[in-house]
């Protein structure tokens, strides 16, 4: 999908269809008030007799109305501007191009930066874009008789005056982060017989040849041998698939800058290992590499951005299986850092390819460390599916995630990191165990990842209950890809 911004008359816009907004109890804003006067008060009449009352996300099509350029106008309720809430300015985006998905446009212009639902026009835009790229989405590729692309092809944002060049930039990076989501929702989606740890490679490898700013390395099974991978090797022990270790390093700054180092966990499929998982529903654990998928996003959207900073992906991936090779709960692992580790649950295993990837970014000399992967069900217990959960070693980092977060509207919550819970993975026979219990299991497991990362600023966010949706709405979801995005731009305009 194409997307711009431009100052135009509403009444005078060539379009398949035009948007415009009514508020709650009639009242029309300002771009529906130049249409309404131009087709001789027809909106007016229309709201006269009920049939739009602008409560948000009710919609109403128009077609062919004398005096409107545009084959069609498409009127949206935005609410009371007062009761504003992001979900409700959310709902009324996704309501706007539910509707024009119902049609045969193929490009529509939107009128409602101006309005802002109350909010900041840069969030509308970002906002507007992410729900514009959500409705045209297709998860279909790999049926027989894939369904009818959207007919949907570029919009328009369209304002009364000359738009501010922030809109502009923001309409820029907003494209390129839809990009990276729609990337990282294609190969979460994509079966575990399909997107193996090799084929992972292959898209990183891909993004390389793509981007010229990116570098990508992959290093085999021998190699994680010879630095003393003993943790992450232990998870892959069960699989036919050989395991990769792969690296993207993005240099958009003189290489004097410390990079950002972005770790996802890529288990491609998940069964438990010897702890096997129960039957049902074990076919989403092909979402347990949605943590290096949103990785892949992120690194492709500030490529496609031109981010002046430097980003360092690393992406452990494996498969998680049961064999007689695979790794037994009791058995002694020795990790990159020298630590050993007791594994009581070869189910625990996210945290085991994490660890390896976090002391091997050390290699990076890196300003800031953040580790993305669904790592916990325990997460999903506390958070359910609408924030993700995030630990760091650093207020100031947590801040700054906090309001990216908010800012793309891709939100997370804090949650303690105290050392009270270490005591929960001493062992008796090694330096610790891979689990502390059913207890505050998802602050367990990233207090975990904490023995690994004492030496640098570090952030974990664990997106099991966000990466993907269950049920009828089955799929993966694109997330984190706008907070991290959106985290990284702020952190280049700091710079």
């Amino acid at each position: 999908m194409e997307f711009s911004i431009k100052q135009s008359g509403p009444e005078k816009q060539r379009s398949d269809c035009v948007v415009v907004g009514v508020y709650d109890g009639g009242k029309l804003s300002p771009s529906a008030q130049i249409l309404d006067k131009a087709a001789k008060h027809a909106l007016s009449d229309l709201i006269a007799r009920g049939d739009i009352s602008g409560k948000a996300a009710s919609t109403l099509l128009l077609h062919k109305l004398t005096g409107i350029a545009a084959e069609r106008v498409l009127l949206v309720g935005l609410g009371k501007a007062s009761e504003s809430t992001n979900k409700t300015s959310v709902d009324i985006l996704r309501a706007t191009f539910s509707a024009l998905n119902n049609t045969p446009a193929k490009d529509a212009t939107l009128y409602i930066v101006d309005e802002g639902f109350g909010k900041d026009s840069t969030w509308i835009i970002r906002q507007a874009t992410f729900s514009a790229a959500e409705s045209v989405y297709r998860a279909d590729s790999l049926k027989s008789k894939p369904a009818k692309t959207a007919a949907l092809k570029s919009v328009t944002f369209a304002t009364l005056d000359k738009p501010a060049a922030i809109l502009k930039s923001t309409l820029d990076q907003a494209a390129a982060t839809a990009h990276g989501m729609d990337l990282a929702k294609t190969l979460g989606n994509l079966p575990g017989n399909v997107c193996t740890p090799t084929y992972l490679a292959t898209k990183a490898l891909a993004l390389g040849k793509a981007h010229k700013s990116i570098k990508t390395t992959v290093l085999e099974e021998k190699d994680m041998q010879k630095l003393g991978m003993g943790s992450l090797l232990s998870v892959t022990q069960g699989s036919e698939q050989p395991a990769k270790l792969i690296t993207l390093e993005y240099h958009g700054a003189d290489k004097k800058h410390k990079p950002i180092v972005l770790v996802g966990k890529g288990i491609t499929f998940d069964s438990g290992g010897i702890s096997l998982k129960p039957g049902a529903e074990m076919d989403e654990m092909k979402y347990d590499m949605c943590g290096a998928a949103s990785v892949l996003g992120t690194i492709q959207a500030i490529a496609e951005m031109g981010l002046k900073l430097n980003v360092v992906g690393v992406i452990p991936t494996c498969e998680n299986m049961p064999n007689g090779k695979a790794t037994k709960p009791g058995d002694i692992v020795a990790s990159m850092s020298g630590q050993t580790i007791e594994i009581l649950n070869t189910d625990a295993e996210g945290r085991l390819i994490l660890c390896d990837a976090l002391t091997y970014s050390k290699k990076f000399n890196p300003d800031t460390i953040i580790d993305i992967a669904t790592l916990t069900g325990a997460c999903v217990i506390a958070l359910g599916h609408v924030a993700s959960g995030m630990f760091s070693n650093e207020d100031k980092l947590a801040k700054e995630l906090l309001a990216a977060g908010d800012q793309a509207h891709d939100r997370i919550w804090q949650l303690p990191l105290w050392d009270d819970y270490q005591p929960l993975l001493d062992s008796n026979f090694a330096d610790m165990q891979n689990i502390g219990g059913r207890a505050g299991g998802t602050i367990t497991a990233a207090c975990f990842l904490a023995r690994f990362t004492k030496e640098y600023r570090w952030a974990h966010l664990d997106i099991a209950g966000t990466a993907w949706k269950s049920g009828k709405e089955k799929g993966a979801t694109g997330r984190p890809v706008p907070l991290l995005t959106q985290y990284l731009i702020n952190r280049t305009q700091k710079s």
